[in-house]
């Protein structure tokens, strides 16, 4: 179907029948999951483990096609052009991330490599492979998931930060090329995220975490109304004060000061213990 420019009626017409998620298998990815097929969206679900998207598969009521792939490859990411060739894909979710923590100058390269790859190199990929289409049927949507790191120089995580403001810029900068096509273009900032991975790489939880259903919800509901969407009160209130009262230097450190308490690997120094 091609958009005529009417409004549509359903969330289906407008970004549906097929939409893609990336890094599915658990946290904010399952949660995308969950509310697009209660939205009547067929999904194709993307992440590196077989098993939790198998599960996650089978526990949704739509139809549903299985990419394990590591989309940090260009083989991962061939696999996924291949497995939506002959589908409409209307709606994408960009949202796997890799994020090593620790000093900069103690990382591994390939592990810095890999944050390049997966979720900068990864992300312009998928955008540029479902982008066209969505453009000449004049109806589709893209969310970049961003974060709250994104916004300035995040200490401990300074690679994952750049990577995630390369991706909330790309995501704004799509939202004008293509605004009056459409197709709707949002990156969705998050703060704190009660997932999974933060549960494992935390000593606490930070304050206003929010839940992966929540982000989820958020960004969808902000779909088509703008280029940047904050999920949760406290985060809105917090990132408006860093951009635009907190001096940069001093937004770097709180970003610092926050990243060792929440992180379990680090000593007072930041540096990873033992």
């Amino acid at each position: 179907m091609v958009y005529d420019g009417s409004p549509m009626t359903t969330f289906t017409q407008r970004y549906g029948p097929w939409a893609l998620v990336a890094g599915a298998s658990e946290g904010i990815g399952a949660a995308f999951a969950r509310a697009l097929a209660d939205r009547g969206l067929d999904l194709v679900l993307v992440a590196r483990r077989p098993e939790p998207l198998a599960a996650l598969a089978d526990a949704l009521p739509v139809r549903t096609v299985t990419v394990a792939a590591d989309l940090a490859t260009p083989a991962g990411l061939a696999a996924v052009d291949a497995a939506t060739a002959e589908l409409e894909v209307g709606l994408v979710v960009a949202n796997a991330a890799y994020a090593p923590s620790g000093l900069f100058v103690d990382a591994d390269l390939a592990d810095l490599g890999r944050v390049v790859d997966l979720n900068c190199g990864a992300l312009v990929h998928l955008a540029h492979r479902y982008l066209p289409p969505m453009a000449s049927r004049r109806r589709g949507g893209l969310i970049v998931m961003s974060s709250a790191s994104g916004m300035q120089g995040n200490p401990l995580l300074s690679t994952y930060a750049a990577s995630k403001a390369f991706g909330a810029v790309l995501a704004e900068g799509l939202w004008w090329e293509l605004r009056g096509s459409g197709v709707d273009v949002t990156t969705c900032v998050a703060g704190a995220v009660s997932t999974p991975g933060l549960t494992r790489a935390s000593r606490r939880e930070a304050p206003g975490t929010v839940t992966p259903a929540a982000v989820a919800e958020a960004a969808l509901a902000g779909l088509g109304h703008g280029p940047r969407v904050v999920p949760g009160a406290l985060m809105r209130f917090s990132t408006a004060v860093m951009a635009r009262l907190a001096p940069r230097k001093s937004a770097i450190d709180l970003m610092a000061r926050a990243t060792k308490r929440v992180l379990s690997a680090g000593d007072d120094n930041g540096r990873p213990t033992p």
